[in-house]
C-alpha cells in the first residue's frame, strides 16, 4: 500500500501550469515544510533540521484549488501517494525524484480556527491568531449558561 499523510505549511505560493492538448488540465506543485517530531537531526553543513521539505503535485480541481487557495505559510494537510522517477539532467548526471502525487488537500487551520479568530495572509507570511478571551458568561467547564426563560425546545439540539 502506497498511502502518505502529511500535514506541513507551504514554503512558497504553489506553482500552476497548465497541460496541452484537448482538455486543458491544472498541475500544482508546492512543497511542505513538515516538522519533525523528537530527535533532532543534523544536517551535511552541521546545523540543525527540524523540518522536511516535501515536494507535491495536484492535478486538475486539486490543482484548481490550491492555485486559487493556497499562498506560503498556510498550514495544509494532504493525502496521496509517493511517487518516485528519475532523469537525466543537462549535464548527463542522473536526479532522483520524489514527490506526494495529491489525492486530498485541505486547510489545517480552520478560518476561524483558534477560538474563533481567523489567521490571515499578511505580505510576507501567514500570522498565527490571538486566541479570544473566553466569554464572561461561561461557567468553570466552559459551556455558556442558557438565560432564564429559554425553552429547551427552541434550542437546535435534544
Amino acid at each position: 500500500m502506497n498511502r502518505v499523510i502529511l500535514m506541513g505549511r507551504l514554503t512558497r505560493d504553489p506553482e500552476v501550469r497548465y497541460s496541452q492538448g484537448e482538455r486543458s488540465m491544472a498541475i500544482a506543485r508546492y512543497t511542505l515544510a513538515v516538522d519533525r517530531r523528537g530527535r533532532r537531526s543534523q544536517s551535511q553543513d552541521g546545523s540543525e533540521q527540524t523540518a522536511d521539505f516535501i515536494n507535491c503535485v495536484a492535478f486538475d480541481r486539486a490543482g484548481e484549488f490550491a492555485e486559487k487557495y493556497f499562498r506560503q505559510g498556510m498550514r495544509v494537510l494532504i493525502s496521496g501517494r509517493i511517487q518516485t522517477g528519475s532523469y537525466t539532467n543537462r549535464d548527463g548526471q542522473k536526479v532522483y525524484t520524489t514527490e506526494v502525487i495529491i489525492e486530498d488537500q485541505e486547510f489545517a487551520d480552520s478560518k476561524n480556527g483558534s477560538g474563533g479568530s481567523a489567521g490571515a495572509y499578511q505580505g510576507g507570511g501567514y500570522q498565527q491568531p490571538a486566541s479570544r478571551p473566553a466569554p464572561s458568561s461561561a461557567i468553570g467547564d466552559g459551556f455558556m449558561n442558557i438565560p432564564d426563560g429559554v425553552e429547551d425546545e427552541g434550542l437546535p439540539f435534544n
